[in-house]
């Protein structure tokens, strides 16, 4: 039955990305109720603020506040780990945008310490949740394309557009790995569960960079890279599925992006990963040209929050959240032992493990409430 009981939640870090949360949170999920937000420097929370009728408030007041059970992180990943942590030890459960963190180490601290304490986790992406991937994770579970024997994941941006000094892109875990290539990651771990073993390369090819865009305030100015602007990798899953992901910041737009899986019977295409909506191609054995999968899924459109309203809705019901810790902690482990691969030359284990989520209803039309969702 749909519940009346809406969870109190403030948000931390109000940049560009908050704004669509807050509106799909606020409007569109019965089951939150937004009533905060902050920032370091507290000029982009009274901001919004005062575009969406809420409190801007300090963390301390907002860790102080008892009513309040979820926080949900918007910073940029360099800050998630301290952040997350703080949140947990004032008692609250966490929903974080991606990634998690950009060390395994304290991505694994931060599960134990979400288990000890009996709070959640929850962690973008959550496109995932979207129509284009639930309409193909339906279409493989149900055997549409026979056995799945291969994946391979492509993307291609130029990074440089988003390099000026400081910012979180040219920071460890700010590359195109950790920044863009995890939305692939999930995607396809949503869909094969676990892997066992990764390798691969991480490139830095730019590691300084002067901004040559004339209408930025940066022009001129250089910049320190730390982090990865090219990454190859080769991924085995635990069901025998090798899978190949290619990575490139450093080439010219427009992206092009493309996840298949290859099956016995036949291979699909899913669109890109950063969005919740697009369309599923799928040719089958015997045929010679792909035809669109029928989308059996709402929220194609831009639906960030939805991942925070699943995962209110399951603390209510008592069930496991989809955009789980655990599946989110299992991406950055791939990407940390494809990274130390690179440095090593030595394929890495993947040691965690998490339980892949039940697909959702098909075609659930009221989004408000919890029993269209579950």
């Amino acid at each position: 039955m749909p519940t009346s009981k809406r969870i109190k939640t403030a948000v931390f870090g109000c940049g560009q990305i908050s704004e669509v949360y807050l509106e799909n949170m606020m409007n569109r999920f019965s089951c939150l109720d937004v009533v905060a937000c902050c920032s370091k420097n507290g000029a982009s929370a009274k901001k919004r603020a005062e575009q969406f009728g809420i409190k801007a408030m300090s963390a301390e007041e907002i860790f102080a506040d008892s009513s309040i059970e979820l926080i949900v992180n918007l910073t940029p990943a360099t800050e998630h780990y301290d952040i997350i942590k703080m949140s947990l030890e004032a008692e609250k459960n966490v929903y974080t945008e991606k990634i998690l963190t950009p060390s395994y180490n304290k991505a694994k601290e931060l599960c134990e310490l979400a288990k000890e304490k009996n709070l959640r986790i929850g962690c973008a992406p959550d496109t995932f949740l979207g129509s284009a991937i639930q309409t193909a994770k339906k279409a493989i579970e149900r055997g549409e394309i026979g056995q799945i024997m291969s994946c391979s994941a492509n993307l291609n941006r130029d990074c440089t557009c988003s390099y000026t000094p400081g910012r979180f892109t040219t920071l460890k875990g700010g590359g195109v790995g950790f920044d863009v290539g995890i939305y692939y990651i999930t995607a396809i771990l949503s869909i094969l569960g676990s892997a066992s073993k990764a390798c691969g390369f991480c490139l830095n090819t730019t590691p300084e960079y002067v901004v040559e865009d004339s209408n930025s305030q940066y022009f001129g100015q250089k910049c320190i890279v730390d982090n990865e602007n090219i990454m190859i990798g080769n991924v085995l899953f635990r069901n025998g599925v090798a899978t190949t992901l290619h990575f490139c910041g450093r080439t010219i737009y427009p992206e092009t992006p493309s996840i298949i899986f290859y099956g016995t019977k036949g291979i699909i295409i899913l669109p890109d990963p950063n969005c919740f909506g697009g369309k599923v191609l799928i040719m089958r054995k015997g045929e010679s040209n792909y035809s669109e999968l029928e989308n059996e899924f709402f929220f194609d459109d831009n639906s960030r929050g939805l991942g925070v309203a699943e995962m209110a809705w399951s603390i209510m019901q008592n069930r496991p959240h989809r955009a789980s810790v655990e599946m989110a902690a299992h991406a950055v482990e791939i990407l940390c032992a494809i990274e130390k691969s690179s440095e090593t030359g030595i394929t890495q284990l993947i040691y965690s493990e998490f339980t892949p989520s039940l697909p959702l209803k098909p075609k659930y039309e009221c989004e408000r409430e919890e029993d269209s969702i579950k």
